[in-house]
């Protein structure tokens, strides 16, 4: 992985100190995730899981293969349900010359990315 989500681990440690520093419940109201459905990439045209959602599964996605977004569409943020890890690019043909960052398969859900993700992969595992 060229990058870690290291934004999405503070607000989830954050979020766990504060359940674990309030006997009744968290300090702070924990932030809301994007609905995704179990075995699909989900990604929305703005930072927060805001704006339009687009959703991909694995039954109708090319393993390993680039998959641009539509022209003119791209995403700040971003749910890995899929079980397999997802690699998003800056670069509308996956070139690694721009930014791009692997997420984990495991459910991630990135609030903010630090580009515009204009394509996509899915690998095998």
């Amino acid at each position: 992985m060229r990058r870690h989500t290291t934004a999405l681990l503070a607000l989830l440690t954050l979020s766990a100190l504060s359940m674990a520093l309030t006997p009744s419940g968290p300090a702070l109201a924990a932030p809301r995730l994007g609905e995704c459905p179990t075995g699909a990439l989900c990604l929305w045209e703005r930072a927060g899981f805001s704006g339009a959602r687009h959703l991909y599964e694995l039954s109708d996605t090319d393993i390993e293969s680039c998959i641009p977004l539509r022209a003119g569409v791209s995403a700040q943020s971003l749910a890995n349900r899929t079980g397999r890890p997802v690699t998003t690019y800056q670069s509308t043909e996956c070139q690694e010359t721009g930014e791009y960052e692997t997420y984990p398969g495991s459910g991630t859900w990135s609030p903010q990315s630090p580009y515009r993700v204009r394509a996509f992969k899915i690998w095998e595992s």
